[in-house]
């Protein structure tokens, strides 16, 4: 399969962009003060790639220009390929506007090459590009036929195998205007009159010939930037762009059966440090959505400094992931999913300090029996309030009613903070189960059972 990229080099350039923001307004990316190439606004105005700047200016008062970025165009095209990786393990780039798929022994898996088609053109979309896709028995053809846009060899335009201009010329001349008609032509005569490479091209979409092809290799780590086509003052409106890039993120992640228990999404500024954002999870993912969520809690909090010029996406290290399959009805797993979820909103809302797991300690004293996440190992003890009340609260004699104990806790000496306590539990006036202790000071209550 051939994916081919004919606006590549305006894509790479306002993909960033949410479509409702200026859907109408005409662009075109410039090379040598005239159109390389222009979007659907520009192009209902009568611009047409190879047209000069000033006559473009003159169909489209309105059309804005921007100057070519061969680099962000090659940056774009390997994020599409290291995407691609998700559907085949071999994915060759075809610059400058095309990726190629080996994918004969993925079609099962995906249902067929109807289905296939329609994945990878409904996933492009969603990371920011418009791709042409045909399949073929070759590479070459493949290729071919996605310039084209035709369903066979023979029927596709000369044009679109992209000969040298001399050879394009001379078959016009000739009134060969299809592949069809030009492999019906002698092949003794084609050679002198065309050059040798243009039957070895022929012969390799036909499979005649092997073409060797150097497969991508994606990076070890995600890391990815996009620009974005005006300066942002609100954070939350960084958001559609941020999707594109987090999508790109989970094929990445998907084509290396891996998750992340991370990512950073930093927001550039001219001439300022970037303003980092640290998204974590409770659990290794690559799930698109919930990392959307997650950000749009911590970008709802977050001023700017200065207005953001481009964004750029990290994510730590890969850790092993497989697929899940999912159950017919809610199970354990699901639901712990849930909590998982929650507890991650939670974390991105109010910080990671004030949202974490709770472990015993080994310490009698209760207010230090315990501490944030991590592992623990508790002292011996009896029954333990969930609650504790900080600092305790003191009591009357009269105030509670002794149900069990007591039970001596004396410890601390060794840090200058020792305690003697006797602890008892009581229900109290209002009907609370409570833990109470009696020291030298007199009663306090110092946690809740109920």
């Amino acid at each position: 399969m051939a994916l081919c990229f004919p606006r590549l080099a305006l894509e790479a350039l306002l993909r960033g962009r949410a479509p409702p923001e200026g859907a109408d307004d005409p662009w075109a990316v410039a090379e040598n003060r005239s159109v390389l190439v222009c979007n659907g606004a520009a192009a209902a105005a009568g611009v047409r790639p190879g047209s000069a700047l000033a006559a473009a200016w003159a169909l489209a008062p309105c059309l804005r220009v921007l100057p070519r970025d061969a680099a962000a165009e090659a940056g774009a095209l390997e994020a599409v390929a290291a995407w691609a990786c998700q559907f085949t393990s071999m994915v060759s780039l075809e610059p400058p506007q095309a990726v190629l798929l080996e994918v004969e022994g993925s079609l099962r898996l995906f249902g067929g090459a109807g289905r296939l088609m329609a994945r990878l053109r409904s996933g492009l979309a969603g990371i920011g590009f418009e791709a042409l896709l045909a399949a073929g028995p070759t590479a070459r053809a493949a290729l071919w036929l996605a310039r084209g846009e035709c369903e066979t060899l023979e029927a596709l335009p000369v044009c679109a195998i992209a000969p040298a201009p001399e050879a394009l010329a001379l078959l016009q001349r000739i009134g060969v205007g299809t592949l069809g008609e030009l492999m019906r032509l002698p092949r003794a005569g084609v050679a002198p009159r065309f050059g040798q490479g243009l039957l070895d091209e022929l012969d390799r979409a036909l499979g005649k010939i092997p073409e060797t092809r150097a497969f991508f290799v994606p990076p070890e780590r995600f890391s990815a930037q996009l620009e974005l086509p005006a300066p942002v003052a609100q954070a939350e409106s960084v958001l559609f762009a941020a999707r594109r890039l987090l999508l790109q993120l989970e094929g990445f992640l998907a084509a290396r059966q891996a998750g992340v228990r991370g990512f950073t999404l930093s927001l550039l500024h001219r001439g300022l440090p970037p303003a980092r954002i640290e998204i974590g999870f409770t659990a290794p993912r690559r799930d698109t959505e919930q990392g959307l969520r997650l950000l749009r809690e911590r970008l709802g909090a977050l001023a700017l400094a200065s207005p953001a010029e481009a964004l750029r996406l990290e994510a730590g290290e890969l850790m092993p992931l497989a697929g899940a399959t999912p159950g017919l009805f809610r199970d354990a797993r699901s639901e712990a999913e849930d909590w998982e979820r929650l507890l991650e909103r939670l974390q991105a809302r109010l910080g990671g300090m004030l949202v974490h797991g709770l472990a015993l300690h080994a310490d009698h004293r209760p207010e230090r029996a315990w501490r944030a996440a991590g592992d623990g190992e508790a002292a011996a003890a009896g029954p333990r309030p969930l609650w504790l009340l900080e600092p305790p609260r003191r009591l009357g004699e009269n105030d509670f009613v002794l149900l069990a104990g007591p039970e001596r806790i004396e410890a601390g000496w060794w840090d200058g903070e020792d305690v003697v306590r006797d602890y008892f539990i009581a229900r109290t006036r209002a009907g609370s189960l409570s833990w109470i202790y009696r020291a030298t000071e007199g009663w306090f209550l110092h946690g809740l059972f109920a």
